[in-house]
């Protein structure tokens, strides 16, 4: 399978999945139902039809695209017109999606160019990493599987162990399908911008300044270039820009759902493995945790060649935002200050260069519930702008990718056979899929806030062979089934 151009499966039209037909045992036992309905009505209620189960479509093993020779041409007729505002995870994912369903689509990105920001440092890949084929992603180029998580006190004693290779000696199955796939940002949007091509609906250097809405004929956007206006039209406005997203400012105003913040800040490094002592901890497939009930370190794989290490603590929140704004050189003092832990954590404090450092305030922001519905407009946010949580459950990347995926997937399936022109898009289209993000989004958020506390706490030292939460959550049950410290 090439990794160039792909359209829509016809055989299960984008969905990965197909029904299997009723069974012949089921059908019968629906008739016998139905008759004994018939004949005795006053004895509950008319039965219901059995639903059929699903299966992976095995044309397209799942992922909803199968290969093309070039993509499908964006079909104004048949879908509305798609403004993405941001080029982060989250909105060129949702390009991605669009061009390979033939949605029309246009992103716009106040950067020049990718390379003018940095695109954080590594992600964990979880359910996304599932989903990743639907984005014509065969494989992932720099992607890294670890085999062995532990977690230690800070004399480096271990606590915890979980991961394949523990089970390794017992002969015990490992699910492929539940690894974790650690891989850096900028790499995968590599692959994600690569799946554009130059297509001409990119726009760099583009920040958007208003919107307004004009009835039938749309939206209209006001771009700023080069320090001057321009205008563009769209049906449907989509903010993937990040967690002070423009286009929800634009549209909710800053005080709705102010920004949370969760008592701690974050130190990022990234360092060579080059340039560390070998150890089995730095084996290139192991990931470990360190933790003294008030600051932590975790330690992942970068690539193949490369580690991160993400370092946080409780700080106030202006402290936390005074320390992030000097710079990595007082970051990575700060670091150092606080941690002189097992070996190797401070040898790769040292080598870390300051120029791979830096450190941000963690926040997050409640659900929307209906907040966007109630604007009535053909708005819609998604990754970040919508639902920002803390990195400790490692949820914000993939959220972002399913969040575009469930977008692109509903507006071919909506609108596919049926004429959009005159739709509601807000009714009909966007309270759907918003509805759907909000319950699968919402447990993550509050499951990364509860996270931020128990990894800074003395819960972090709960034993078991699982993520400190797990434990802590464990640990903390009565047998009436209620939390003895919520």
């Amino acid at each position: 399978m090439k990794e160039s151009s792909w359209s829509v499966c016809k055989h299960c039209l984008g969905r990965g999945k197909v029904s299997r037909k009723l069974s012949k045992r089921q059908r019968q036992q629906f008739k016998e139902a139905c008759l004994k309905y018939e004949n005795e009505p006053a004895k509950g209620g008319a039965p219901e039809r059995p639903k059929a189960s699903v299966q992976t479509c095995e044309k397209c093993h799942g992922a909803g695209i199968i290969p093309h020779q070039k993509p499908p041409e964006g079909q104004e007729n048949h879908f509305p017109r798609i403004a993405i505002v941001g080029m982060g995870m989250a909105g060129v994912a949702l390009a991605v999606a669009c061009l390979h369903r033939g949605i029309p689509f246009a992103i716009f990105e106040r950067d020049k160019d990718a390379a003018e920001r940095a695109q954080g440092y590594g992600l964990t890949l979880q359910q996304a990493g599932r989903a990743i084929k639907s984005f014509g992603i065969v494989k992932l180029n720099q992607g890294v599987i670890s085999t062995r998580h532990l977690v230690h006190t800070p004399a480096g004693e271990v606590i915890g162990e979980w991961g394949a290779r523990k089970w390794v000696e017992g002969q015990l199955s490992v699910d492929p399908k539940r690894s974790n796939i650690h891989i850096a940002r900028q790499s995968l949007r590599k692959q994600l911008l690569a799946q554009l091509g130059d297509h001409p609906a990119i726009y760099w250097g583009h920040q958007l300044v208003s919107y307004q809405q004009e009835g039938a004929k749309g939206l209209k956007l006001t771009c700023l270039v080069a320090g001057e206006e321009r205008q563009f039209e769209a049906d449907l406005l989509v903010g993937a820009d990040g967690i002070r997203s423009a286009v929800r400012t634009l549209l909710l105003g800053d005080q709705t759902h102010e920004l949370r913040y969760l008592g701690c800040i974050v130190i990022l490094g990234i360092c060579p493995l080059a340039k560390l002592p070998e150890t089995p901890l730095l084996d290139g497939t192991t990931v470990f945790q360190t933790a003294n009930g008030v600051e932590r370190i975790y330690v992942m794989p970068y690539d193949a060649e490369t580690i991160m290490w993400q370092l946080s603590f409780p700080m106030l929140e202006e402290a936390a935002k005074s320390l992030s704004s000097q710079g990595p050189k007082a970051l990575k003092a700060e670091a150092l200050s606080r941690i002189n832990w097992h070996y190797p954590i401070p040898e790769i404090l040292q080598a870390t260069e300051e120029k791979f450092i830096s450190g941000y305030p963690v926040y997050d922001r409640e659900a929307l519930q209906g907040a966007l519905s109630e604007k009535a407009q053909p708005v819609t946010l998604i990754g970040d702008a919508a639902h920002p949580m803390s990195p400790f459950k490692g949820q914000g990347a993939n959220q972002a990718l399913l969040d575009a995926l469930a977008l692109a997937q509903a507006i071919y399936t909506k609108y596919q056979y049926t004429p959009w022109q005159g739709a509601d898009l807000r009714g009909e289209l966007l309270d759907v899929v918003e509805q759907e993000m909000i319950l699968r989004t919402d447990v993550k958020v509050k499951e990364s806030a509860e996270a931020a506390r128990v990894l800074h706490s003395a819960d972090v030292f709960l034993g078991g062979d699982q993520p400190r939460r797990a434990s802590a959550l464990k640990a903390c049950v009565h047998p009436n089934g209620k939390c003895a410290d919520p």
